[in-house]
């Protein structure tokens, strides 16, 4: 009670001396605590209350979140009659974070959550340095902070990749690379740290702006102090407090993600005039050497120190991005991925896609972009933006064709075929003809026993249980719809080689997972000739691309409950099962997975083994998610089928069959 007291004097009496209450609060942690209906702010940590008639002279945001008012005197002394403080809050709040997902240790540079830049490519879940032949030679040529020239913005982003150093300063269409066009220093100008930049020969500050934000306070500390960490804190101060005679009345606004080097990787604004009265940038980067900070909060994996406060709001506070990554929901207008991460909303509609299922660049009933872009500069008020040459590098890198179906064939029916009629077989569907254009199947023998799933050139991807070491034995057949006749786009196509998973355990079904290698037609390079109800599907990247309780589609031939076999290839919707290990204990082991209705209503079955389990993104794009591997009592309550997991083995495809066949995305 006598906390209370004490702040709602200080509401009565503050305003009297022209003062605010959040003015009042130096070096404060401090924070709202709800008591019954009413919102206090107290003073916590043992901090102080300054004398009422100091004068403020800067106010910053630390790492944290919170208020540093900086005085020309020292603060009183506290006042001992005031209530203890109140403990920290530790934990964050359960509605935004997952505590389950922290323990992944996610960064910017984590591809299972996020794509890579241009420039680097994802490998085992890391996005790691390409070189630079590896980067399209599409957009505007780059100059560095060395005087050399380079083709793209790309190339010279391998480069900083690679050495770990900024390396972009400029565009050549803005000035020759012999000059040297931009720069960034922190000023020391009446106690503060100012950024300036100098351009075109000016001396500019940063306007403190709507974009002025941590995650551009970190860029500026990394390119000057050369600190993982970034910014300490980040403060505004009004032009009249620390212009100096070399200073022009101009500011620069920025807008960075976080991710740059270098200032000179932002968007950058042309400058505009201000006044005594305008706000510009002042930062505070961090002085001690880098350790591990005692963090009551949240901690980032560069080990520093923020508060719950800026988790999940779409600004990269802690400099990797890590407090962005693990996100049930996101506050402050950021945009959801499903994939748990929280993006800024410019970001959304900008033509890159940065959730892994694309959903932010799905045009909602009402335009984003008209909100967002409100507050924003207009397009020629920008004097450099990489946006655009990013656009351009990930539009030719992501040119592999795969998981979108022909829909001229998608409903075709032979025209010796009646329309279909719908048959229920352990909860599914009978596919029209040439539906299902990535289905094949696998033929030994005479004999068609198992499915498998198209990825596009000369492979095809199976269960390992499907096959066996003997080439000669297989055929696969492409748009096969009935497994006694074929149709008119039906093709069969004879096997070359057969890579089964090398620690594959016929005993366990651990890693059931194959690779078939076509053989190639007569003098050719292809294995397969353009078939309109041919399409490859997909290949996930990512174990985390789909997450629990997403709806997927089961295809193949297997056998229906009363046991009798299916002629036609049936489809099927499923639900992702998340905790499989419940339903079959020690049996279940890393990459498999778990899909079906618990109520035992749909199922894959025996037959359908090695058919895929495709799961459909925001935009679209098909992927194989799934093989059909083993389960138990097929379509009976309580025994999920069990399926090896795709993503899991992303590495070991690509392998063999090599980047250009099977990665759409993160080249």
């Amino acid at each position: 009670m006598m906390r209370i007291t004490l702040v709602l004097l200080l509401s009565v009496l503050l305003p009297q001396l022209g003062r605010t209450q959040e003015d009042t609060l130096t070096t404060a942690h401090h924070w709202v605590d709800r008591v019954g209906n009413n919102n206090c702010v107290c003073v916590c940590d043992q901090e102080k209350l300054p004398d009422l008639n100091q004068t403020q002279k800067e106010t910053t945001k630390d790492g944290r979140g919170f208020q540093h008012t900086q005085h020309s005197q020292k603060p009183s002394k506290p006042n001992l009659n005031e209530a203890p403080p109140t403990a920290r809050p530790k934990t964050p709040p359960s509605s935004l974070f997952s505590q389950e997902c922290r323990s992944g240790n996610y960064t910017r540079a984590s591809c299972a959550k996020v794509f890579c830049p241009p420039w680097q490519r994802c490998i085992n879940g890391q996005c790691v340095c390409k070189l630079p032949y590896q980067c399209p030679r599409t957009g505007d040529g780059a100059c560095g902070l060395d005087g050399k020239s380079h083709p793209t913005l790309c190339h010279s982003q391998t480069h900083a990749c690679r050495y770990k150093k900024p390396v972009f300063s400029h565009y050549t269409q803005l000035a020759s690379c012999a000059e040297n066009l931009f720069t960034v220093q922190l000023e020391e100008v009446k106690g503060q740290q100012v950024v300036q930049v100098t351009t075109d020969q000016k001396k500019l500050l940063i306007c403190a702006s709507d974009s002025w934000n941590m995650a551009a306070a970190n860029v500026i500390c990394r390119q000057t102090k050369n600190d993982v960490r970034g910014a300490l804190a980040l403060g505004t101060s009004m032009f009249k407090d620390v212009r100096d005679a070399d200073t022009l009345r101009e500011c620069m606004r920025v807008r960075c993600t976080g991710a740059e080097l270098s200032l000179s990787e932002c968007v950058l604004y042309k400058p505009q005039k201000i006044t005594d009265n305008t706000s510009v940038a002042t930062v505070t980067c961090y002085t001690e050497q880098q350790g591990k900070e005692e963090c009551a909060e949240f901690q980032c994996v560069n080990q520093k120190c923020v508060s719950w406060a800026q988790i999940c709001d779409g600004v990269d506070d802690c400099g990797d991005n890590s407090d962005e990554m693990c996100c049930t929901g996101c506050q402050n207008d950021a945009f959801h991925c499903t994939s748990g991460v929280c993006l800024p909303r410019y970001t959304v509609l900008d033509q890159i896609r940065d959730c892994l299922g694309g959903e932010d660049e799905l045009k909602p009933a009402t335009d984003i972009r008209k909100i967002h872009l409100n507050s924003e500069s207009p397009e020629k008020e920008v004097w450099s933006n990489p946006i655009k040459d990013i656009q351009m590098a990930r539009s030719h890198i992501e040119t592999l064709q795969c998981g979108i179906p022909n829909m001229d064939y998608l409903n075709k029916d032979e025209e010796e075929l009646r329309p279909t009629r719908t048959k229920r077989v352990v909860g599914g569907n009978e596919a029209r003809p040439t539906q299902i254009q990535w289905q094949v199947a696998v033929q030994e023998g005479d004999r068609i026993h198992c499915g498998g799933v198209y990825l596009g050139g000369c492979w095809v991807l199976t269960a390992a249980h499907c096959v066996r070491k003997k080439p000669q034995a297989f055929r696969i057949k492409f748009s096969l719809w009935k497994k006694l006749s074929i149709q008119k786009t039906t093709d069969s196509i004879p096997v070359k080689n057969i890579h089964m998973h090398h620690e594959y355990n016929p005993r366990t079904y651990e890693n059931d997972i194959a690779l078939i290698q076509l053989k190639e037609l007569a003098n050719e390079k292809e294995c397969l000739r353009p078939n309109p109800a041919v399409r490859p599907i997909c290949i996930p990247w990512s174990t985390l691309q789909f997450p629990p309780n997403y709806t997927c589609t089961i295809s193949g031939w297997g056998r229906n409950k009363e046991g009798g076999s299916a002629n036609a290839l049936m489809w099927a919707n499923v639900s992702l099962i998340p905790n499989c290990r419940s339903y079959y204990k020690e049996r279940f082991r890393e990459g498999m997975m778990c899909a079906g209705d618990l109520e035992g209503k749909v199922d894959s079955c025996q037959g359908d083994s090695g058919g895929p389990l495709v799961c459909e993104d925001a935009t679209g794009v098909s992927y194989v998610w799934g093989i059909v591997s083993w389960g138990e009592k097929c379509g009976e309550a309580g025994f999920p089928g069990v399926y090896t997991k795709v993503a899991h083995y992303f590495e070991w495809i690509r392998q063999i069959t090599g980047w250009p066949a099977v990665t759409k995305y993160n080249q």
